[in-house]
């Protein structure tokens, strides 16, 4: 049953999060293409990548930090279906160019991110 409260709780804090940065990057920046959802979305491979490196790297750390961090926070913060959403939103609106950049950029920075974060967390914490 514990695991489901560290999902649970992890998930609360990642939607909050993801909430706040969106809504910020809103206030800042109003422009056709959703860099809330793309930083969002980047941010969330950085530390996907980092922490997962970190906890392949380290089986002692307890499961359930993975479970919180990664299955509850990163889960709740990252926005996969909004981006599916936005880029179909800006398609259908007749935005194909931003669409594609959208899409085009979200994976190439996820992928980049998800390998930044992994090659950090070997940099500072490598194999055991």
């Amino acid at each position: 049953m514990a695991k489901y409260i560290y999902v649970m709780l992890g998930g609360a804090f990642g939607a909050i999060s993801r909430f706040i940065v969106g809504t910020l990057i809103g206030r800042l920046h109003s422009a056709p293409f959703p860099f809330g959802t793309f930083l969002i979305n980047v941010t969330g491979s950085f530390l996907i990548g980092g922490l997962m490196t970190l906890f392949v790297n380290r089986p002692s750390i307890n499961t359930n930090w993975r479970l919180f961090l990664v299955t509850g926070v990163l889960g709740g913060y990252t926005t996969f279906s909004s981006f599916e959403w936005e880029t179909l939103f800006a398609l259908r609106g007749g935005a194909g160019a931003i669409a594609i950049l959208y899409l085009v950029l979200s994976v190439a920075m996820g992928l980049a991110g998800a390998w930044a974060g992994a090659m950090l967390c070997n940099h500072f914490w490598p194999n055991s």
